[in-house]
């Protein structure tokens, strides 16, 4: 059976979530001081983002995805640059997940996805230094 527009779009959300979770354990690694406790407060973040997704899935009547035991990483980190680089595709691929819920019908799923994609975006900032036009959408 296919799953709704609104079920998909949570669990593309909910997936995204728990790699940045994964990736955030490998960010905190290879940070110190501040920068290591923002990594902290973002891991937790998204693990609090996790379990609002798995309520709202398991509340519609879906089976949440289950996290991954492991995630490939897009490139080795091994020092604090790379892995505020880390941080910023983290982030980057959350804010591009929550995309799908506001492409639905459903007009508080898009209110919830719009907000969460502000979140994402603004510790995607942090990282990079900058904002992006237009997040979750691919550089021209």
């Amino acid at each position: 059976m296919r799953a709704s527009p609104a079920i998909a779009a949570l669990q593309a959300a909910l997936a995204a979530e728990q790699g940045a979770v994964y990736g955030y354990g490998v960010v905190g690694a290879r940070l110190s001081g501040a920068s290591q406790a923002v990594a902290q407060q973002y891991w937790t973040a998204h693990r609090q983002a996790c379990d609002a997704l798995t309520a709202m899935i398991t509340a519609r009547g879906a089976t949440p995805v289950a996290a991954l035991a492991y995630y490939d990483l897009p490139f080795p980190v091994t020092s604090a640059a790379s892995a505020r680089q880390l941080a910023v595709q983290l982030e980057d691929g959350v804010t591009a997940a929550y995309l799908g819920a506001v492409a639905t019908g459903d007009a508080s799923l898009r209110t919830f996805g719009a907000r969460a994609m502000q979140t994402s975006a603004a510790q995607a900032a942090h990282w990079r230094g900058s904002t992006v036009a237009f997040p979750g959408l691919p550089a021209q």
